[in-house]
């Protein structure tokens, strides 16, 4: 797995300007390999591959884009126990979350876009008078998806296989080309995935990643002249120096950006669901994601209970190392990481929070471990309620009634997804539709795939998965005509 890896520019493997960096695993602080390090030259070659094969490409017939697509599929599927075993060393992620939800999420995600829908749809004629626009009659039109042009993907560390097959399956499917700037972080899956696009015949230029521990790579990749379109998840502090970018040449965006999930807790919820769910901030991605239920508002009726359960379920969790089959709680991406969630933690204990499970580091023999930690007794204007800390810690905020709750779900900067958990369905239908957030799950941290994901607020711009991606990577034509 040391092997140096190459870049992918316009169906070449290139060797990088820069050099290479290392990539750790963050359990057993070894090299996993060695990601290269583009030059802003190469990236913008990259570029300029990806716009001049964007022709032939959008003019491809959608069965034949789709067939590729699926190929793709069928290849990342097949590889998946090796696949796995690079993401769970690239990631720190459980190898059961490696194989399920990263590697498998990716492979389903291409085999999804590689199902052709229709580009077209009919809107009703139109009757007109007869003036200064011609005579009276009947005017038909019709809408169109085309595609945008050059996608710039800017990528997630935290899902190296799903969050990139998320943007570049759709955004192929659409007709457009892409360039894909991985996080630097756990490049290397994303580099098989581009090998399985070439095995699956996708046309030189349709695909180029680059790479760089630096900001160089992705400021490039994002202010080139070629690109039309930049597709980021990340940070809420990284999309806004990007949408600034955008803005100046009016590129199209789609921003994935960060979360503070609020879960309200209603008396008559059933605690056995709300434990679960809510404890998967522990465990998932050791709590690096954006969709996690990390602020945890309480009715006072079930406050004490649901934070003493909350607490013995943190306590119970195995940390330790992903490759073990038991394990579920594995570390974080770095050791800074570590020290910043830490922090976060130790502010909490300041702002007068009172820890409850977790807050020491476990004792491990190497890698970058936080324990699940719960934080009681908290309040609506400390930081590590209003923060994004990314990491495997839970806030809990007593409310009284179901005015409270929503105003207290609702005092954030961020709204990607809330969560409401109540035996009574119509109180929870209700209260999801006053929260501002993008998604609401009720009574579960679920997801549907083909429902539109994406934030309000400081959450990000925009919506993609399933149908909602097609619209995302496309411009709607209107093309009109006499009946």
């Amino acid at each position: 797995m040391t092997a140096r890896q190459p870049l992918f520019v316009g169906g070449s493997w290139v060797e990088p300007d820069g050099g290479h960096y290392e990539v750790i695993d963050p359990a057993g602080e070894q090299t996993v390999g060695w990601a290269p390090e583009a030059s802003r030259d190469q990236v913008l070659a990259a570029c300029a591959a990806a716009r001049e094969a964007f022709g032939p490409w959008s003019r491809t017939a959608p069965e034949e884009r789709a067939a590729v697509l699926g190929r793709a599929a069928g290849i990342i599927a097949g590889r998946l126990p090796e696949y796995a075993e690079l993401a769970r060393a690239e990631t720190g992620a459980t190898l059961g979350t490696a194989r399920a939800m990263q590697v498998g999420v990716a492979a389903a995600r291409f085999r999804r876009y590689a199902r052709v829908e229709p580009a077209e749809w009919a809107i009703p004629p139109q009757i007109n008078e007869a003036g200064p626009m011609g005579k009276a009659g009947v005017v038909g039109a019709l809408a169109v998806r085309q595609p945008v042009g050059v996608v710039t993907c800017i990528t997630s560390y935290n899902n190296p296989w799903a969050n990139p097959a998320g943007k570049v399956a759709p955004a192929l499917a659409m007709g457009n080309t892409v360039v894909v700037k991985p996080a630097p972080q756990d490049p290397l899956s994303v580099y098989r995935m581009a090998e399985a696009l070439e095995a699956a015949g996708v046309p030189p230029g349709v695909v180029n990643v680059v790479s760089g521990s630096r900001t160089d790579a992705g400021e490039a990749a994002v202010a080139s002249p070629d690109v039309d379109m930049v597709s980021f998840t990340g940070s809420t502090a990284v999309g806004q120096r990007i949408a600034e970018v955008c803005g100046r040449g009016m590129k199209r965006q789609l921003m994935e950006l960060g979360g503070k999930g609020a879960a309200v807790v209603f008396d008559d919820a059933d605690l056995d669901s709300a434990v679960a769910g809510i404890g998967t901030t522990f465990s998932f991605y050791s709590g690096q994601i954006c969709t996690a239920p990390t602020r945890v508002l309480a009715q006072r009726g079930i406050h004490d209970r649901l934070v003493e359960r909350l607490a013995a379920y943190a306590r119970r969790l195995k940390v330790g190392d992903p490759a073990e089959r038991d394990t579920v709680v594995g570390p974080v991406i770095s050791a800074a990481h570590r020290d910043r969630v830490e922090s976060y933690v130790e502010l909490g204990r300041k702002e007068g929070a009172v820890v409850v499970a977790g807050g020491e580091r476990p004792d491990l023999p190497s890698g970058f471990y936080v324990a699940p930690t719960l934080l009681a007794d908290c309040t609506s204007d400390m930081r590590v309620v209003r923060e994004e800390i990314f990491g495997p810690v839970v806030a809990v905020v007593p409310f009284d009634d179901e005015e409270e709750g929503i105003a207290l779900a609702n005092d954030t900067d961020y709204g990607l997804i809330d969560y409401v958990w109540s035996a009574d369905v119509a109180r929870a239908f209700r209260v999801a539709r006053r929260l501002r957030a993008g998604g609401v799950g009720i009574n579960t941290v679920g997801r549907n795939m083909e429902a539109p994901f994406g934030g309000f607020k400081r959450s990000g711009v925009g919506r993609d998965v399933g149908s909602y991606a097609l619209h995302a990577y496309s411009e709607v034509q209107a093309i009109v005509w006499p009946g």
